[in-house]
């Protein structure tokens, strides 16, 4: 039982910064998921998939674990890369890009 600590991704629909400062702890899958054969669903006996933990800083999902006796991975998160943009820029006279319209 392996359990990953990293820090969710937003969306593509999400451009605020809201629940994206939360560490989370998600159990890595210990049994393959199964396909029913008379409906089709997909299941799976382990029950540890279905958890998942929240946390306000690495440091504690960290204690968690230790508390807990559970082997873990810690995925640091990667700052996002983001040039300065703004809106005067697409009425610039030296603009660089063409013109979408």
């Amino acid at each position: 039982m392996i359990a990953r600590i990293y820090k969710p991704a937003k969306t593509a629909m999400q451009s605020g910064q809201a629940n994206t400062k939360a560490w989370v702890l998600d159990f890595e899958p210990e049994q393959p998921r199964e396909v029913e054969p008379l409906m089709g669903w997909t299941s799976s006996g382990d029950t540890r998939q279905q958890i998942r933990l929240r946390f306000a800083s690495k440091e504690e999902a960290i204690a968690y674990c230790e508390r807990n006796g559970i082997a873990y991975q810690l995925f640091e998160a990667k700052a996002p890369v983001r040039r300065p943009i703004s809106y005067s820029d697409n009425f610039a006279y030296n603009r660089r890009e063409a013109w979408t319209h």
